[in-house]
């Protein structure tokens, strides 16, 4: 698991409940995810509209219980970006 992917996990997670819905990732990377590609914690070709954002969430979400578990998230978020 990344550092990266902590890092990216915990910006998007907007309740800080551990978890992240889809609300939250489209949310989150609309209004953070600019700033995050600027730091350099996510890639400026990772950045996209709601679509985008939402085929992230349901790829990552494979038991299909419509919440991330940090886990499920990295897992995608290493394959694609690299990490």
């Amino acid at each position: 698991m990344s550092k990266k992917a902590r890092k990216l996990f915990d910006a998007l997670d907007l309740d800080h409940d551990g978890t992240l819905t889809r609300v939250e990732v489209i949310t989150a990377l609309r209004s953070k995810g600019p700033t995050l590609a600027a730091q350099g914690d996510l890639p400026f070709w990772g950045l996209g509209d709601a679509d985008a954002a939402s085929a992230l969430f349901d790829a990552a979400n494979q038991d299909g219980d419509d919440v991330l578990t940090f886990e499920e998230f990295t897992k995608e978020i290493d394959r694609r970006f690299g990490w």
